[in-house]
């Protein structure tokens, strides 16, 4: 069994003995255990985290965009939460925040933030690319978007983290749809470039494929490849097939992989848009 307990109370109710609580289990928080020799995905921290506070913590952050569906939470971030505050734990993140009835919402156990003040807070708190990527994958869970979030938060005055929020939810996009395609993406708006547009569909009228990112007016793309591209076989026969659509249909499309360095990929793309004859460059002054 993996799932956190709280000793006292499985030792109450013949669960446990004192003696296999201490051989069998390790101490995550003060009166909370783990089997020992566990490594705890993120369920089990964010369970462990809210016995610790009594079952009264409401678990926001990362660890509520992955109860509300968000993919690419690692399993070591800390577990967010907002209750009182006591002493510090490793991997737990407390706040002392006001919160209105209608930001909080049921998930199995837990009282967990929407989606909404969800985003509002990986806005405020994270780093603006960290939180760009978490607002991705949060959209494309749940669908909001940033106009909803901002009306959210016009109703606290003086809210901390607001003008960070303000920047990293002008940037989310729901067709960013891994960590590194929410990396290129912001590596283009960074250098000077337009905002791409996300998941372009190109089409023969028969068959489709989609482009990550790119310009529609020059016909530029860009395609972040995992390596799963490389690996895996039948993706490797039907990416034969996609790239040769996507060229007849008149695209350049640029295909990045992590070995590839910020400059090489920004010369890429000038490059690109000189062979369009086009001059979409990064404007003076920005970095490249």
């Amino acid at each position: 069994m993996s799932i956190p307990l709280i000793g006292p109370e499985a030792i109450a109710a013949g669960r446990l003995t004192r003696g296999q609580l201490r051989w069998r289990y390790t101490s995550a928080h003060p009166r909370v255990y783990l089997p020992k020799g566990v490594v705890p995905t993120l369920a089990d921290s964010t369970m462990a985290a809210w016995l610790w506070t009594g079952r009264r913590g409401i678990i926001a952050g990362r660890a509520a965009a992955a109860l509300h569906g968000a993919l690419w939470v690692d399993d070591d971030a800390p577990v967010e939460l907002i209750t009182e505050h006591g002493r510090r734990r490793p991997g737990v993140i407390v706040r002392e925040e006001r919160v209105m009835p209608d930001e909080l919402c049921q998930v199995g156990d837990f009282s967990v933030t929407t989606p909404l003040r969800t985003a509002l807070d990986l806005a405020r708190f994270l780093p603006r690319d960290e939180a760009v990527a978490h607002l991705d994958a949060l959209a494309i869970a749940t669908g909001g978007d940033a106009e909803q979030v901002l009306e959210r938060a016009a109703r606290y005055r003086g809210l901390r983290g607001i003008r960070s929020a303000r920047i990293a939810l002008d940037l989310m996009d729901a067709g960013g749809q891994s960590p590194r395609e929410t990396w290129l993406r912001l590596l283009l708006i960074d250098a000077g470039y337009r905002r791409p547009r996300t998941q372009i569909r190109v089409s023969d009228g028969f068959n489709e494929a989609f482009i990550d990112m790119g310009y529609d007016d020059v016909k530029v793309g860009l395609d972040y490849e995992g390596k799963h591209h490389a690996t895996d076989r039948p993706r490797v026969v039907h990416d034969i097939g996609r790239n040769e659509l996507i060229e007849r249909e008149g695209w350049i499309d640029i295909r990045v992989v992590v070995e590839h360095s910020r400059a090489f990929i920004l010369h890429r793309v000038r490059e690109a848009f000189a062979r369009r004859g086009a001059t979409p460059f990064p404007t003076a002054g920005s970095r490249s």
